[in-house]
């Protein structure tokens, strides 16, 4: 899709929201005036208007891609989901469900019966049942799981069993396979009687009658070579492979890096159990991406815009609640110097930008750092080359801007002393907030944390207590 394909699309989509958000306003404004209307006909009419934008609303829905719907979904307030979700067609709960952030999917599930899970979770693949179980009753997955037939059932519970950050957590068991002594006529033959391919499939994994991965057969090698040569002769036998214990984000990376559109799962044995797919790395990184962003700002989880206020309170007050005490014990470090600033006012007015200028500094270093961690460039044997490197960049930035505030400093206070004392405390500050940029992340990663929770909290709170106190002692000593 070209960028301007991409670009109509998401406004055609701003547009579907806008309109579902006007027929339910309509709705709500034409329930208020019938309600005010008196007269034999009043509940005949009301019902004849509502069941008229109803039945236009869900007209709209039905032309939506499930996608689609989701992003409504979540662009709602509560009331107005709930009621959106009442009209889409049962057939696709499952669906959406699975479209839906966590946090949405949660309201919307409160809202279903064990009936209409049940009816929803049957459409699903083995796969998307074990990313949808652990959300729903314990009563409602029991009763799915006897509904299953025994391989179904077994695919589930494999899948169940890995850790969500884990490839077999996310492994799709819908795939073709084929035997390396059949002929490519006889593959081409064999797809053509199937109903439809597993979506993403550009390869065909081969095995033994045991089982065993023996290599894959990408789609374009099928259609470009003589149908008489066996699979054995064109297959590629060294593919990149997974296992269901790695790390779901090392095959992400994989992926991207070699360009992947589907890869096979093997256990210890060799034996193909799975596949991952594009579309499931692509959602995982997606996640990733968003988990790091809200880390990084101290929220614990990913939270509906529309929450409830207490669910959102629980969700930000622990990062908060640390914010707090930095800056008590950056207030402190000012009161410390009380005496300093009554008798030279300037120190009031610039000991705020050296506090500024640090926590900016410290939050580029922490997210480069962060980022080179998530796609492991960082090891044992290049940290103390990558913290001399970003000391070095502190070091310039700081004599260079800490020059540039310096030489206004001096502008506007006629001291040439305070200027030198601002730039040195710049460029201290700066040293600071580098080392710390490096420390804090490299430091909650090997604790066993993610290195992005409350790093950017954090951060501004060394910088700022660091900054107030390295530019109040300088000035406390240098100049009065």
């Amino acid at each position: 899709m070209t960028e301007i394909e991409a670009k109509k699309t998401q406004e055609s989509l701003q547009d579907r929201l806008a309109q579902v958000v006007e027929l339910l306003q309509r709705q709500r404004v034409v329930e208020d005036l019938t309600h005010r209307q008196e007269g034999h006909h009043h509940d005949l009419v009301e019902n004849l208007v509502h069941r008229q934008n109803l039945v236009e609303l869900q007209r709209k829905l039905d032309d939506l891609h499930s996608a689609d719907v989701a992003y409504i979904l979540e662009a709602l307030p509560l009331d107005d989901r709930l009621t959106v979700w009442q009209l889409v067609k049962a057939e696709r709960d499952g669906d959406i469900l699975l479209e839906v952030s966590d946090s949405v999917r949660e309201t919307l599930i409160a809202d279903m019966d064990d009936h209409e899970l049940l009816a929803a979770a049957k459409e699903m693949d083995a796969d998307e049942l074990a990313d949808l179980a652990p959300e729903l009753p314990r009563d409602v997955v029991h009763e799915l799981m006897e509904t299953l037939d025994a391989q179904q059932r077994e695919r589930v519970r494999s899948a169940l069993s890995y850790d969500e950050e884990q490839v077999g957590a996310l492994m799709d068991f819908e795939m073709v396979t084929i035997r390396e002594d059949v002929s490519l006529e006889v593959v081409l033959r064999y797809l053509r009687r199937l109903k439809e391919l597993p979506g993403h499939t550009d390869k065909l994994f081969v095995v033994d009658y045991d089982g065993i991965l023996k290599g894959v057969l990408p789609i374009k090698r099928l259609l470009v070579n003589d149908p008489e040569k066996k699979v054995a002769e064109v297959m590629a036998d060294d593919p990149v492979v997974f296992h269901p214990e790695e790390d779901a984000y090392d095959a992400a990376q994989a992926f991207e890096r070699y360009d992947l559109v589907s890869a096979p799962v093997i256990d210890k044995n060799d034996r193909l159990i799975g596949r991952l797919t594009i579309d499931e790395m692509v959602d995982l990184i997606r996640e990733e991406s968003e988990t790091e962003v809200l880390n990084m700002a101290g929220l614990r989880e990913e939270e509906d815009i529309f929450a409830s206020v207490w669910r959102s309170l629980r969700n930000r007050w622990a990062w908060l609640a640390i914010n707090l005490i930095t800056a008590f014990v950056a207030s402190r470090v000012i009161g410390l110097f009380e005496g300093s600033i009554e008798k030279l006012v300037a120190l009031a007015a610039l000991m705020p930008i050296v506090a500024g200028i640090g926590g900016n500094s410290g939050n580029q270093t922490i997210t480069m750092i962060v980022r080179a961690m998530a796609l492991d460039q960082v090891s044992p044997g290049n940290t103390s080359r990558l913290m001399r490197k970003e000391l070095a960049v502190a070091l310039i930035n700081g004599l260079v801007w800490g020059g540039v505030i310096g030489a206004v400093a001096y502008l506007l206070y006629g001291s040439w002393s305070l200027g030198v004392v601002m730039t040195a405390a710049m460029t201290l500050n700066l040293l600071l907030a580098a080392l710390m940029g490096v420390l804090i992340p490299m430091t909650l990663a090997r604790l066993g944390r993610d290195p992005a929770m409350g790093a950017s909290v954090m951060i501004t709170a060394m910088t700022d207590s660091g900054g107030f106190f390295i530019f109040l002692g300088l000035a406390t000593i240098f100049l009065l």
